[in-house]
């Protein structure tokens, strides 16, 4: 990545991929709760869990960071009670390689501090 972010989060629900950054943005602040200019990274999926979106604000401006799986899906939790989670860098890491980083639901996964 571009910047060394002090947070991860990532959207639970599927987003629309027709949104580009200023409909992201809507999301992290209406849906997330989050302040879209916070030293981090908002990831999210398409509902086929083949495509992701990274935005982030780089001081300068918004980026978007986009990754299409050709074969496979990204493992992505699911809980119906949150709307996001939080996930450390080598988490992220390994959710962009493939990996199910999630063994387990999202809040025994944050408690566990994996």
């Amino acid at each position: 990545m571009f910047v060394e972010p002090s947070d991860i989060y990532l959207y639970l629900d599927n987003v629309d991929f027709r949104k580009s950054i200023n409909g992201l943005i809507v999301v992290v602040e209406q849906q997330m709760e989050l302040n879209p200019f916070r030293d981090a990274l908002f990831v999210f999926c398409n509902k086929k869990r083949d495509k992701l979106k990274v935005l982030y604000w780089d001081k300068t401006g918004f980026a978007l960071w986009y990754k299409r799986l050709e074969k496979h899906r990204f493992k992505w939790p699911s809980d119906t009670e949150l709307q996001h989670m939080h996930l450390s860098e080598q988490q992220l890491q390994w959710l962009l390689s493939g990996f199910d980083v999630i063994g387990h639901s999202p809040l025994n996964y944050k408690a566990s501090g994996l």
